[in-house]
C-alpha cells in the first residue's frame, strides 16, 4: 500500500484524504520534515497559497519539501499547490503563477476539461479563486488550457493544476500520481 502525503497546513487536505484511501493508498498528513520520510507520493493541496508559504516557512519544510522533489518522489499541486510550486516561491516548478487569475470568489466556476495523459473522457475541473500560469519554460508540458491560459502542467516528477479536482471527486489525477512511481 503506497503513503501519500498531504500537505495538512491548510486547505481541503482531508477531501484528498478520501481519495487516495479509496484507491488503496495511504495518506499521511504532513506539517512537520519528519512526516516526508519514506513517502511514496506527495499532494500539495489547494487553499491560501500565503498561509501555506507561512506554514512551510515556520515549520522549516522549504529544503525538505525541495529534496523531495529532487530525488524523484512524485508530487501533485492543486490550485494553491500550484502556486506554492512555483518560481516565486518554493521554485520546483519553472513556471510563475498568476494569483486569482479569473477573477474572485464569485468569479469561481467549473468546466469540463480534456487533459493530455488522462484517459476516460473530461475531467471535471472546479475553480476557485484559481490561478493560471503566466510564464512557463520549455521544460514545462501543458496538460490542458482554458481560454487559452496554461491550467494543467507537468514537468518530471511534478504534476500541477489549477484546479480542485476533489471537490468534484474526480479521481483521475491522484491515479496518475499513485502510477507515476
Amino acid at each position: 500500500m503506497p503513503t501519500v502525503g498531504v500537505l495538512a497546513l491548510q486547505g481541503d487536505f482531508e477531501a484528498h484524504a478520501r481519495i487516495l484511501r479509496s484507491l488503496g493508498a495511504q495518506p499521511r498528513e504532513v506539517r512537520v520534515p519528519a512526516e516526508l520520510e519514506r513517502l511514496d507520493a506527495l499532494i500539495i493541496p489547494g487553499g491560501e497559497s500565503s498561509v501555506m508559504m507561512l506554514g512551510i516557512a515556520r515549520e522549516g519544510l522549504a529544503e525538505p519539501l525541495r529534496a523531495l522533489v529532487a530525488a524523484g518522489t512524485p508530487v501533485l499541486g492543486t490550485c494553491a499547490g500550484m502556486i506554492v510550486l512555483d518560481g516565486d516561491h518554493l521554485g520546483l516548478l519553472d513556471v510563475r503563477a498568476q494569483r486569482n487569475a479569473f477573477g474572485r470568489q464569485l468569479r469561481s466556476f467549473e468546466a469540463d476539461l480534456t487533459l493530455a495523459g488522462i484517459d476516460g473522457g473530461p475531467v471535471h475541473a472546479v475553480f476557485i479563486r484559481a490561478p493560471w500560469l503566466r510564464e512557463l519554460s520549455d521544460a514545462v508540458s501543458v496538460l490542458a488550457r482554458v481560454d487559452g491560459h496554461p491550467v494543467a502542467v507537468r514537468q518530471g516528477n511534478v504534476l500541477a493544476v489549477a484546479f480542485h479536482p476533489e471537490l468534484a471527486g474526480e479521481r483521475r489525477l491522484h491515479e496518475l500520481l499513485l502510477r507515476t512511481f
